[in-house]
């Protein structure tokens, strides 16, 4: 169930307020002036109004009498339905990183480890449809779909106390259980193989929703299933629901580590294609930046996999709470990701938050959190969950950002803060687009004690990420140049005849470089133009 505010048209010439939903006044009468302007504001609400604050501000004119008509919001709530989201958690990675979120979810929300509601979780002020549905026996279900190509992973979710919570027939592993073998070639053969069985999971968790709005992707870009058959479901879902939303929280490899992994550099690009050409949204966790942050910020040596992915959570379960809590605004995944991505090439994000603290924190709290420090600690490079690397010409830039702030937050405190940003010039934007930072104040579940008055996650669109599309292109042509293990690659029928692909994937990454190189430039939008003039001929 989800709560809006109901939104009325006032007409200054009769004084009757027309309401938009209904079109009926509250003497139960139609205004004659809303009857004539009826049709310009259905079309005019669609593409007009998409913020509170233009909602005041919004005017139109009566065609036939002339007087003015002013939206107005009253705080009365009206039941609407919730956009539904199913989550796709592919291979070893997606199903770690999706496992420690939907633990957080059910902890949020007051669900037990075995889908039942706890008895205190009972006033009803979230949107669990978002995330879960209620089986006949009314325990909640996660709309999630856990795929992987070997069993280790999975099985340790279904032995976990958490067993209960998943749908078993959502639950698709490889017969053979012999995995991709990190081969990215491999995974995306084997998705396209076992693509009848897999879609008839996703189909039907597809139909069981009331209003599906889109698909949340978890995996990695380095390994063989999450990059390869993730690559290989991506084209799919795009084809077969062209009009849902992508999004996806996609990890990459740590720069700072000797991979394993020798085709790495293959696997990633040909990845990266994939969320480039096929996602509307891509949230990038970058396992260099998140070691980083484990080890100066939260203090721990050597990191385990499970301290980063409960890291990992955080981010996720924070960057939607706008979905599962009522607010005014950002309340679905379009009103989420719309304001971040100008572009369609642009839609990779980075994020920051801010305070960070652990399970087994011992260190005394000596911070004493306000907006304006949580909102100036997610500017700094050291917050952020990418590792961008020096910007030693300075020309790099923010093209947007979104702000999510939790806690105790006085809504004058979010306008200073905006103004001493501003005035401070502590942050740098693009030249051709509007210079503000959006805050969205999200309540916090009041099931889960923070230590910390306030915290924040910020959700940003920056040109900076494109040196992680360089260094990954840097290897890649390293290896390539020496031919290195293009044989595991020959093996698999899309690189049967020739190695095209990989030089494609190239061009598309490299492309996204330039895109947002020139995202830097004021003169982007003659650029951006120019360029689809040329790729139309």
């Amino acid at each position: 169930m989800a709560y809006y505010q109901r939104t009325y048209v006032l007409c200054y010439y009769c004084q009757i307020f027309n309401n938009k939903f209904a079109a009926k006044s509250e003497n139960n009468k139609v205004c004659k002036c809303y009857q004539n302007i009826k049709k310009l504001l259905s079309i005019k609400f669609k593409n007009f109004i998409r913020s509170q604050s233009e909602l005041r501000r919004s005017k139109f004119v009566c065609l036939i009498y002339k007087c003015k008509f002013y939206v107005k919001v009253e705080s009365l709530i009206i039941e609407a339905m919730p956009s539904e989201i199913i989550t796709l958690q592919l291979g070893q990675c997606g199903n770690q990183i999706g496992f420690e979120f939907w633990k957080r979810l059910c902890l949020e929300h007051g669900i037990s480890p075995s889908g039942v509601l706890e008895d205190f979780a009972t006033d009803g002020v979230d949107r669990k449809d978002v995330f879960f549905y209620q089986a006949d026996d009314d325990h909640y279900i996660p709309r999630a779909v856990l795929l992987d190509l070997e069993p280790r992973v999975i099985h340790s979710i279904m032995s976990s106390p958490y067993a209960k919570l998943y749908n078993p027939e959502n639950v698709y592993l490889s017969k053979h259980g012999g995995g991709a073998g990190n081969n990215w070639a491999s995974g995306y053969s084997q998705g396209e193989k076992l693509q009848e069985e897999v879609f008839d999971i996703i189909d039907r968790e597809a139909d069981g929703s009331d209003s599906l709005e889109g698909f949340v992707l978890c995996h990695s870009i380095a390994g063989g299933t999450g990059s390869g058959m993730g690559s290989y479901i991506m084209e799919r879902l795009s084809d077969r629901f062209p009009k849902k939303l992508i999004q996806t929280y996609s990890v990459f490899p740590n720069q700072d580590e000797i991979s394993d992994v020798v085709v790495q550099p293959y696997n990633s690009l040909l990845t990266l294609r994939r969320l480039t050409s096929c996602a509307d949204c891509v949230v990038v966790l970058d396992n260099t930046a998140l070691n980083r942050i484990a080890t100066d910020r939260l203090h721990i040596q050597n990191p385990s996999f499970t301290q980063i992915n409960t890291l990992v959570s955080t981010i996720m379960s924070v960057s939607t709470t706008t979905l599962r809590y009522p607010s005014y605004m950002n309340n679905n995944l379009i009103g989420l990701t719309a304001p971040l991505i100008p572009t369609p090439q642009l839609h990779f994000l980075m994020t920051g938050y801010t305070p960070l603290t652990t399970d087994n924190d011992q260190t005394v709290n000596v911070r004493k959190t306000t907006v304006l420090d949580v909102m100036r600690r997610l500017l700094q490079p050291k917050n952020m969950m990418v590792s961008t690397g020096p910007d030693k010409t300075n020309h790099h830039c923010y093209i947007s950002i979104l702000n999510i702030i939790q806690g105790e937050v006085d809504p004058t405190q979010v306008h200073k803060s905006l103004q001493r940003i501003r005035e401070r010039k502590l942050a740098q934007f693009i030249p051709w687009g509007p210079a503000s930072i959006q805050v969205a104040l999200s309540r916090s579940s009041p099931y889960v004690q923070s230590s910390h008055r306030v915290s924040g996650l910020m959700l940003a669109n920056h040109t900076s990420i494109c040196s992680l599309f360089e260094r990954a292109l840097g290897q890649y042509d390293k290896l390539k140049k020496r031919g290195a293990f293009l044989d595991q690659f020959r093996r698999e029928d899309i690189f049967k005849d020739d190695l095209s692909e990989l030089d494609d994937s190239r061009d598309v990454v490299d492309c996204l470089v330039q895109e947002y190189e020139a995202a830097t430039q004021s003169n982007y939008l003659q650029w951006s133009a120019k360029k689809g003039q040329e790729e139309a001929h």
